[in-house]
């Protein structure tokens, strides 16, 4: 491997696309986030970047990788968003008074 030849046997990856990434982080955080109801943000912003980021690696031609951490990403921000959701909505209609009950 002298000259920094490296042989015609080995092929480049292809390079991970950041937006693949930061959706898939994104989309744990909305899942681990939902029961503060902070899916309902990330979840549609883990999505979105998961869907742009799929429509880059396919035009990319092979040249950019990640597709499966994007469909993930996109995946997981839409059931973050669904928890948070379904979370608020159940707090919201299982609150109890504060108060002391009076007898009737």
């Amino acid at each position: 491997m002298a000259g920094g030849y490296m042989g015609s046997g080995y092929a480049m990856a292809p390079r991970t696309d950041g937006l693949a990434i930061a959706s898939l982080v994104l989309g744990i955080l909305a899942i681990v986030c939902s029961i503060a109801c902070l899916g309902i943000i990330l979840g549609p912003v883990a999505a979105i970047m998961g869907f742009i980021s799929r429509q880059r690696i396919g035009a990319s031609n092979g040249t950019v990788g990640g597709g499966s951490l994007a469909l993930v990403g996109l995946i997981l921000g839409l059931v973050g968003f669904l928890i948070s959701v379904a979370w608020f909505f159940f707090a919201a209609t299982h609150q109890t008074s504060g108060g002391t009950p009076t007898p009737t």
